[in-house]
């Protein structure tokens, strides 16, 4: 297939993939639509970026326009999980869009809003229904969703579903699902327990995996930067005032690191802005609206944007904690190079950071280059030990703890032949760094 007119899409359809410049589908789209026509279940592998929302609403609308029925209240034909709110309004965006010639009715359900609206919308009905678990099981427990009627049933990022806690409410879910329905299951990787919810959910499926994690960033350049902790914030800024930062989005592994690196930003001059899950739904809304028009230069971000999060033109990710789990690592920078176009990753690495940058490299198949020295405030001694094995010291000095550091002055002592003087006034149990309290 080399060209969306030669798929067996009807009218309408054809029409807003022309009024879109749609013109050659991406991999994922020439394998899934064609069996999602067909009626097939399909188990999808791909990674974020790469036309996957396409790749299930464009059978999903072919299929409601050809049949073109009135909604019914409270009761959709088609239901699509995802696991943040930000994707679930992405991805009505993306229906509405291939949609526009088609009167067809869908509506959003996520939390962190007042539900009056969204219960308005359904009991008007809605052929298509796009939700995360939490809100879903809310509305369906209170009756004002039924899923007796579904036939379309759609999970994305499945990966990301689980690792956020939703199995319990996924299985709930999936309880009251007609037998007889045509599910797709996409997740951008397939570890066991996906394996075994998708047996649970596909009957006889299409299996496509077009974006192995190897080939998925080419089109980033990578670069690691050994900075200790206290020397993130002057480079993270260092680096903002290249000229080359067009649009940079920053990840943080929690969220007061969030509020307090925007804080900072904004305190330099830059123009930035924090998402995280402890936002309102219209604050993070705002965010991203300002971040895709270009009020804002710098978004920063926890892993909430690490996935779903479709926005042009993000010229650096700069990854200011490296994330946990070495998978988030291909989410984060996914978010620049996007469709084939370049992109630059830059991601800092403490020295606490050491094994998850090797589970990343274990992971990608490959050593991420270090960055050129230039950039770096701290002492260029740290990048000749960047690839020191985890536990080596160096004669370098570092911040450490009270009692690490406490621990190494006694040992240097002890190692000169000057004997180790004793507290005998302290008081039993107190820290040899800590003041005696005295009595009266």
């Amino acid at each position: 297939m080399k060209t969306f007119e030669e798929i067996d899409l009807i009218e309408p359809l054809q029409r807003a993939l022309v009024e879109e410049k749609y013109e050659t589908p991406t991999p994922i789209q020439a394998k899934t639509i064609p069996a999602g026509l067909l009626g097939h279940d399909l188990l999808g592998c791909a990674q974020t970026g790469t036309g996957k929302t396409a790749a299930f609403a464009l059978p999903i609308l072919n299929r409601l326009g050809q049949r073109n029925r009135k909604a019914q209240p409270n009761r959709p034909f088609v239901l699509v999980l995802a696991p943040t709110r930000e994707l679930a309004i992405q991805i009505k965006e993306s229906f509405a869009t291939y949609g526009r010639h088609l009167r067809i009715r869908q509506t959003l359900v996520y939390g962190g809003v007042s539900q009056g609206n969204q219960v308005r919308a359904l009991n008007r009905g809605a052929h298509i229904i796009v939700a995360t678990p939490g809100r879903l099981l809310d509305l369906m427990n209170q009756e004002y969703i039924h899923l007796d009627k579904l036939e379309m049933f759609v999970l994305d990022e499945a990966d990301r579903m689980l690792d956020m806690g939703f199995l319990p409410d996924l299985k709930r879910i999936v309880s009251q699902l007609p037998s007889q329905r045509q599910s797709l299951f996409f997740s951008a990787t397939l570890p066991p327990n996906i394996i075994e919810l998708s047996k649970q959910l596909l009957t006889n499926p299409v299996n496509i995996n077009v974006t192995p994690k190897s080939t998925s960033i080419k089109t980033i350049q990578q670069k690691v930067l050994f900075v200790e902790r206290h020397g993130k914030q002057e480079l993270l800024k260092k680096l903002l005032r290249a000229d080359d930062v067009q649009r940079a989005l920053v990840f943080t592994k929690t969220k007061r690191t969030a509020n307090v690196l925007t804080e900072k930003l904004v305190q330099s001059g830059f123009q930035a802005t924090a998402l995280h899950g402890n936002k309102s739904q219209n604050a993070r809304q705002r965010a991203l609206e300002a971040f895709r028009s270009k009020r804002v230069q710098v978004l920063v971000a926890t892993d909430v944007a690490a996935r779903g999060i479709d926005i042009d033109g993000i010229t650096h990710v700069v990854n200011f904690d490296l994330p946990i789990e070495p998978e988030g690592y291909i989410h984060r920078i996914g978010r620049t190079g996007r469709a084939g176009a370049d992109g630059i990753a830059l991601s800092f690495c403490s020295r606490g950071e050491r094994s998850e940058l090797l589970a990343i490299e274990k992971l990608i198949g490959q050593k991420v280059p270090i960055a050129n020295e230039n950039l770096q405030p701290v002492p260029s001694s740290s990048t000749t030990q960047s690839r020191r094995p985890k536990g080596a010291t160096s004669r370098q000095s570092h911040p450490q703890s009270p009692r690490a550091s406490t621990r190494s002055s006694n040992h240097t002592t002890a190692k000169k032949g000057k004997p180790k003087r004793r507290h005998r006034s302290r008081a039993k149990g107190t820290h040899p760094t800590q003041p005696v309290k005295q009595s009266g």
